[in-house]
């Protein structure tokens, strides 16, 4: 990869967000009716989709007739981002909430771009004082999105989350193009957009790291390989030998993927380490030439091998510096041997990830490219550098798959079912060009039918793009039926009692005399957590929860603290906690008491989390030192 193609795609990066900015902007200029109550959003969806579609088509008929590769860029690029935009924003149109609004994962999420929208510094999502567990990276520029657009971090994560990928998906066009000609490379890009908006876009950032990372698997093999062509094998010379640019824009993006998203870091790091294996057998039974002299065969193999460990190692040493960016705080942390405990972030094993994932099997458009996906790679992954890059990815997400399920053997998980939008994407985008290949046969069998091959295409990646708000049905409508940050349901029903948190809101700030970000609070509801940047003493779930929290022993003191039986006895027990203790109380009132329903893990069982509910007498609040305030069906107490 050269500096210049480097700079084209910052500039590709920037034109994808440019262009979703103004598309959710110019969408937000109507008062659209409700996705799940009228069909004129999809209706307008799928026009936008087609349009978007066409425009790719104009991009890869310039390109045939060799109209200069700048304007095709940018045809391509603006329909890409288009593509995305108009996907997810029109459906979203009527709702400041992204999909799957403020419930399960997407409420942590939106927590988590609340407190960097709050602040720049790295920080845990919702304890005090310690730094991020999960990595910050996608988060970081959210909050400085929302801080440019002056927006809350929960009303910035729907716009951030359709820009990020608008960009990401422009830069995958971009690559595409420079790897395998505009030609083929513009109709990959449109298959893994497709698939990848409909597989991955309730994880956003998971999404951008597929967008990128799919034609960067390229990129990783050739790092490795060497300045070589497929039929040649790996080459030695690690100074002679090696395209250090390759070497660096992976390294570069391996680190990418460490600041944005730990499991696909982990998962890309292994697919290069199997691509290196790969290599070094490969270069190893190239060099078994008995009539070459064993000194030279020897010097040989010792010659690929060391340079293909020298340049896994490079990509590693780069890709290490780039993850301290957001990782150094917490690694030290744990160098300084601080307590950790109660994290279970692998302690889920869904049913669909007690199976292995077989996409090409399902009688579906997606079924189809990738079934079509997975023959070509087997039959090409011996001369085409895409077919092998492809093949190891698919037999690496296999192997991960596969290791998380022994895992549960140990109690744990790797949560492999989540890397099942990369395996999609990866698959579609080796049945494009297997679908090229058969469509160069057919030419050469029936004469010059592009056209109408081409007209076919078009008319299933219209199919295949307008099926995607169906897939996401759910998702959109829990952005509808849900209660925003406003108090204030989309779809104009009545909101729930989520309604009431911007005069709680009010309230603590009245009677603390502080701004969130100074005070602690211990609650249940942990949708208030994603909406304003209070600290919390106690997450959402130990699956969530930073090990550095000991959420464990935060539940037994919680626990403790219930069975107060005295004023003094809680406020003695609050000042002696290891912990900052929280100074405001948002209880849910029940004719018991006070109560917090909290979560305990319970893996390997699925559901893998139990809530209890924790009741305090009302009775250890009545007292001077404490301010009550009965709102709705919450209880606000503030110590004062």
């Amino acid at each position: 990869m050269r500096a210049r193609d480097a700079g084209e795609l910052i500039i590709g990066a920037i034109l994808g967000a440019l262009i979703a900015f103004i598309g959710l902007k110019a969408i937000a200029t109507v008062d659209w009716p409700a996705f799940n109550s009228s069909n004129v959003t999809r209706a307008l969806t799928t026009a936008g989709q087609v349009l978007a579609i066409a425009v790719l088509v104009v991009a890869v008929v310039l390109h045939r007739y060799g109209r200069p590769r700048w304007l095709v860029d940018l045809l391509s690029g603006i329909a890409t981002a288009g593509l995305v935009t108009v996907t997810l924003g029109m459906p979203l149109g009527a709702t400041r909430l992204y999909l799957s609004g403020l419930s399960a994962d997407q409420q942590f999420r939106t927590e988590y771009l609340t407190r960097l929208t709050n602040s720049p510094r790295l920080a845990d999502m919702t304890y005090l004082d310690l730094p991020p567990y999960y990595p910050a990276g996608w988060f970081w520029w959210g909050g400085r999105y929302a801080n440019v657009e002056g927006l809350p971090g929960w009303e910035a994560y729907k716009p951030w989350a359709i820009i990020s990928m608008a960009a990401a998906a422009t830069v995958g066009v971009l690559l595409w193009n420079r790897m395998v000609s505009a030609g083929r490379g513009i109709p990959i890009a449109l298959a893994v957009t497709v698939v990848t908006v409909m597989y991955a876009a309730p994880e956003p950032y998971a999404a951008v790291l597929v967008l990128i990372g799919t034609p960067m698997l390229i990129t990783m093999l050739y790092a490795l390989r060497g300045r070589s062509r497929a039929a040649e094998g790996p080459v030695g010379g690690l100074r002679s030998g090696t395209s250090w640019a390759s070497v660096i824009a992976a390294g570069l993006f391996l680190g990418l993927c460490a600041t944005v998203y730990t499991l696909y870091a982990g998962l890309f790091a292994f697919i290069a380490v199997v691509m290196a294996l790969y290599l070094i057998v490969a270069g190893w039974l190239r060099n078994s030439n008995k009539a070459v002299a064993d000194d030279v065969r020897s010097a040989h193999r010792r010659s690929v091998i060391t340079a293909v460990i020298g340049r896994l190692a490079a990509m590693g040493v780069i890709s290490g510096l780039v993850a301290l960016l957001v990782w150094a705080p917490y690694l030290w942390a744990r160098v300084r041997s601080e307590p950790a405990s109660g994290g279970t972030a692998e302690h889920y094993l869904p049913d669909r990830g007690a199976i292995l994932p077989v996409p090409f099997v399902h009688l579906t458009l997606v079924g189809v490219i990738t079934a079509i996906g997975l023959v070509w790679i087997l039959l090409r992954f011996r001369q085409r550098t895409i077919a092998l890059a492809l093949g190891l990815a698919v037999v690496t997400i296999y192997l991960f798959c596969l290791l998380s399920m022994l895992a549960t053997a140990a109690g744990t998980t790797l949560l492999a079912f989540r890397l099942d939008p990369l395996l999609i994407a990866v698959l579609a985008a080796a049945g494009v060009l297997g679908v090229a290949e058969l469509a160069r046969w057919a030419v050469g069998r029936l004469g010059d039918v592009r056209f109408a091959i081409g007209a076919v295409a078009a008319v299933v990646a219209i199919a295949l793009a307008q099926g995607v708000p169906g897939y996401l049905s759910t998702e959109i409508t829990l952005a509808y039926t849900d209660t925003d940050g406003h108090g204030e349901r989309a779809d104009q029903r009545p909101a729930g009692a989520e309604s009431y948190f911007p005069q709680i809101r009010r309230l603590i700030a009245k009677q603390t005399g502080k701004p969130a970000d100074e005070n602690v609070l211990l609650t249940a509801d942990y949708g208030f957590l994603s909406i304003y940047p209070y600290w919390g003493f106690q997450g959402l779930t130990s699956h969530y929860a930073n090990p550095l929290a000991e959420f464990d022993k935060r539940a037994a003191t919680i626990k403790r603290w219930s069975e107060s039986t005295t004023p003094g006895e809680l406020i003695g027990k609050l000042d002696r906690s290891p912990w900052t203790p929280p100074r405001v109380f948002l209880f849910r009132y029940s004719t018991d008491g006070y109560t917090l329903k909290l979560a305990e893990d319970v893996y390997p069982n699925d559901p893998n989390v139990k809530r209890y509910t924790v009741t305090f007498d009302p009775t250890v609040f009545a007292d001077p030192r404490f301010i009550v305030t009965e709102v709705g069906p919450f209880v606000l107490v503030v110590r004062r």
